[in-house]
Order: C-alpha cells, then sequence, then structure tokens
C-alpha cells in the first residue's frame, strides 16, 4: 500500500519520503537514530542472524498451522513443518545460504532442534487445537489526518463469538524485566490504535507469548493509553523529519550496541558512516 508523501525540498529539490512508521522502526529510531537512518535511508545490507532467522522461521511455522483443521494442529505436525517452512526462506532470502555452509551441517542440525524446543514451549502455553483466529501476519494500516501511515504487521488477532478483540504476538526470546515491560508494550499498544481507529472497536486484551521462557504478558488496552501512544508516534515521526532535514542522525551508545551489525561505521566505536545520500528513497512500511 503506497502511503502519503511527506516533502522534504531543503534535502534534495523534488525528493520526498513516505510517511509511514511501523512499531519496529519507531524503535529503531528510538534506540539509536543512526541505526534508523543506516537501516531505512542507506538500506545498508545486514548479515543474517541465527537467532532472528529462528524467530522467523518459527513464526513461519505457527502461521501454516493454524491455517490447518483444528484436529491436525499438533506438535508433530509443527515439527513436520519445520524443514518445509527453512526451505521457503531460503528460497525467498538467498543471504541466509551464508548461515550454514555444506561444512556445518551438525550445526544446521542443531539449530533446528532449538526450533523444535522452541515449539514445545508454544504447545505447553496453549492448545492451538481449540482456536479460532481471525488472521494471521495481517498486514494493518491507519492513515492519520496528519499525513503519517501508521502500518505494521500482526501476528494473529482472535475475534470472539461476541466481538470482543485479542491481539497476539509472538516472541521467541525471553521475557524482558519487569522494568523494561512497557517498552515491550509499545508495540501491542501500536497495533491496538491501528486496530481501533481502523476497525472502531478497543481490543479487549493484548497478549505477548515469549516462546523463549514460556512466559506471557498480558495487558488490557484504555482509550486514553492508545491516545497517548497515538501522540508519541508523531512526535517521534517530527522527530524523524527533522532528522533528515538536518541530515543529522546521531548514534546513541547503549548495551544493545553489541548486538548492531553497523558498530565497524558508528562514531561511537571509532567509525565513520557514509555520507548522507543525495537521492532519499521512499521509507518502506517495515513490519
Amino acid at each position: 500500500m503506497d502511503g502519503p508523501q511527506l516533502e522534504l525540498h531543503d534535502v534534495t529539490p523534488g525528493v520526498t519520503v513516505r510517511s509511514s512508521l511501523s512499531p519496529s522502526r519507531a524503535g529503531d529510531f528510538l534506540t539509536c537514530p543512526l541505526r534508523y537512518r543506516l537501516r531505512v535511508i542507506d538500506r545498508l545490507p545486514e548479515p543474517a542472524d541465527a537467532v532472528m532467522v529462528r524467530g522467523t522461521l518459527v513464526h513461519a511455522v505457527l502461521e501454516d498451522l493454524l491455517a490447518e483443521p483444528a484436529e491436525s494442529r499438533t506438535l508433530d505436525e509443527a515439527v513436520k513443518l519445520l524443514p518445509t517452512e527453512w526451505d521457503k526462506l531460503r528460497a525467498e532470502e538467498p543471504r541466509l545460504a551464508e548461515l550454514f555452509t555444506s561444512e556445518q551441517a551438525a550445526d544446521e542440525t542443531e539449530w533446528l532442534a532449538s526450533a523444535i524446543t522452541l515449539l514445545e514451549t508454544y504447545f505447553r502455553m496453549e492448545d492451538p487445537r481449540y482456536l479460532g483466529p481471525h488472521t494471521r501476519e495481517e498486514k494493518i494500516s491507519f492513515e492519520h489526518e496528519s499525513g503519517l501511515t501508521f502500518a505494521g504487521i500482526v501476528d494473529r488477532i482472535d475475534i470472539a463469538p461476541d466481538g470482543r478483540i485479542r491481539v497476539v504476538d509472538y516472541k521467541t526470546g525471553k521475557a524482558p524485566n519487569p522494568l523494561y515491560e512497557d517498552k515491550a508494550l509499545f508495540q501491542m499498544k501500536f497495533y491496538a490504535l491501528v486496530i481501533w481507529r481502523t476497525r472502531g472497536i478497543l481490543p479487549t486484551l493484548l497478549q505477548l507469548m515469549y516462546i523463549g521462557d514460556g512466559s506471557f504478558i498480558t495487558y488490557e488496552p484504555k482509550e486514553d493509553e492508545l491516545i497517548a501512544t497515538e501522540r508519541k508516534v508523531l512526535a517521534l515521526w517530527d522527530a524523524i523529519a527533522s532528522a533528515v532535514e538536518r541530515r543529522d542522525f546521531r548514534p546513541k551508545k547503549s548495551g544493545l550496541c553489541k548486538w548492531c551489525s553497523h558498530q565497524a561505521i558508528c562514531p561511537e566505536w571509532g567509525g565513520t558512516p557514509p555520507p548522507f545520500p543525495e537521492i532519499l528513497p521512499e521509507v518502506p512500511i517495515v513490519p
């Protein structure tokens, strides 16, 4: 879906940037503005990460599993889907070939076994035979009157017979420290806001499933909290637009830097980022 355009003539005459923001990209900017720039504007390639790819694989398996008839949604069936989904991912993303060479077959086998462990944990958390998911991996979007499009992909939306909505997101890592739960819930409030604005129904429950340790974070959203989330996202987009106009995306050093693939070109680590692009790409709607 094409979003509205935000004109940034101060950067390059005639250049426009699509005004769309997702929870993940919002999180990138909040974590480190330079990380946002290198991912969204420079679009620098990043090496495949085995942990992240495993998460993508488990998500794909659960998506397909819930498309099966209820009686077929078993752990055995989920495990059978793993190699098929892994083949699909590698066909869609050639860069994943770098994860495991022919000499690393044992590592790949161990990696797939760890994905099975995650599926086993999922089945201890809920029984998918008794679920009636309304949608799986649904792309949602809402265009605010300001011209900004709020967009993302929701893992699962459940709708009860009485119309109540539950928004579910799978996380293949472990639950965060309670001090950081608000940061984790920002994504879910973002989704709840879009659903509320597009369907006119306030979701009843937001549910984060941490398959890494079998724990849940649940939350019942309130209208005033979602309005506050909307204001936060709008303010964040203003900050991003200002950074583009000034060509100034400053790095923010933190404990998360050790997982960043761009350390070598980060000024905080003695590196030099590439020159700011003369021609800006449209900012994509990225989940």
